[in-house]
């Protein structure tokens, strides 16, 4: 079987993470901004499975690949959590709303 070259994994990756800060920076709702803070552990990821297959002989890039998985699993269910919570305070998710709420008071 035909391995994909490294340098089109690493272009895809390179998109994955410009597509997220792209979605963090731009986006006003959080559950959006969530999910391009996903976008962006997961070409971290990617990067690291890919340059975990250029060397086989090392599972490192693979088995830190999982713990960032684990960790960015805690992470969406805590920051899901906080995003109900707020809304339920704010009645609302859009980030400059809650901002431009909370230098009124």
């Amino acid at each position: 079987m035909e391995q994909i070259p490294l340098e089109h994994i690493l272009i895809l990756s390179a998109v994955l993470f410009s597509l997220g800060i792209l979605a963090v920076i731009t986006k006003r709702h959080a559950v959006v901004v969530l999910m391009g803070i996903e976008l962006i552990f997961n070409a971290a990821n990617l990067n690291l499975v890919a340059f975990s297959r250029h060397d086989s002989s090392l599972l490192q890039g693979q088995l830190f690949s999982l713990f960032v998985i684990i960790v960015v699993a805690a992470e969406a269910a805590v920051a899901l959590a906080i995003v109900l919570r707020v809304y339920q305070h704010f009645k609302t998710a859009y980030l400059n709303q809650i901002v431009g709420d909370e230098h009124k008071s």
